[in-house]
């Protein structure tokens, strides 16, 4: 019987495998002992491959970042561009939920990283931003998204029916509704039509673009 080849240990692979229990775990709960063991290695032949977990986290970053769809230079409109990299954000974001307060700021920003901003800004600048106000432009924009996955993150749900019994319930636990008119409104309003996560992020990401392009016609 020939003995069974074991696929060779690269950084694609380790990324790979640690992305996927980072997806199921959280980033938090995964160590360099547990993927390892899911690589059927050794810890220490991880280090060939990624230096840290820093490094480990970069280059999961990075794989985030390459999957968020945004439009060459010049290639859109910047509020179209804007608008579809918002939402492809957003989408990546509830794929991979460990990332959301993790995407920014990195020592060492991989390929994907600097291809992402890059472009960002660059379509910022070719649709007829000024330098700062691109800037203003793309930390508003990441702020709400970042902001709404979070919170989307949260929340005791994820479709507009299962919102719907979340708000019947808590509706229940009002002590006196007389007294909370407003917040039984809202309990009473959702209770009957829900809560949309697409819906409700679109309809906030078009008020910062029209904010936004105000700011860009008023040169």
């Amino acid at each position: 019987m020939s003995p069974r080849t074991r696929t060779p240990l690269n950084r694609d692979r380790v990324l790979k495998a640690a992305l996927d229990l980072a997806d199921t775990r959280g980033f938090e709960d995964l160590t360099m002992r547990k993927l390892a063991k899911e690589l059927g290695v050794e810890a220490m032949s991880l280090y060939n491959h990624v230096r840290n977990k820093e490094d480990l986290l970069a280059g999961l970053v990075d794989i985030v970042f390459g999957e968020i769809e945004v439009a060459e230079p010049g290639s859109a409109d910047w509020r179209t561009a804007m608008r579809e990299r918002s939402l492809s954000m957003r989408e990546a974001l509830l794929r991979h939920p460990w990332a959301i307060g993790l995407m920014e700021g990195r020592a060492r920003p991989g390929p994907e990283n600097i291809r992402y901003h890059n472009a960002v800004v660059g379509c910022l600048r070719e649709g007829g931003f000024a330098f700062r106000e691109a800037v203003h432009a793309m930390s508003a924009l990441d702020a709400y998204t970042y902001g709404f996955a979070l919170q989307e993150r949260g929340l005791p749900f994820e479709t507009p029916e299962e919102s719907a019994q979340v708000m019947d319930a808590q509706r229940a636990q009002v002590p006196d509704m007389d007294s909370y008119p407003y917040l039984v409104e809202v309990a009473t309003e959702l209770q009957k039509a829900g809560y949309d996560y697409a819906k409700e992020f679109a309809f906030g990401l078009d008020l910062i673009l029209d904010g936004l392009e105000g700011l860009r016609a008023a040169k």
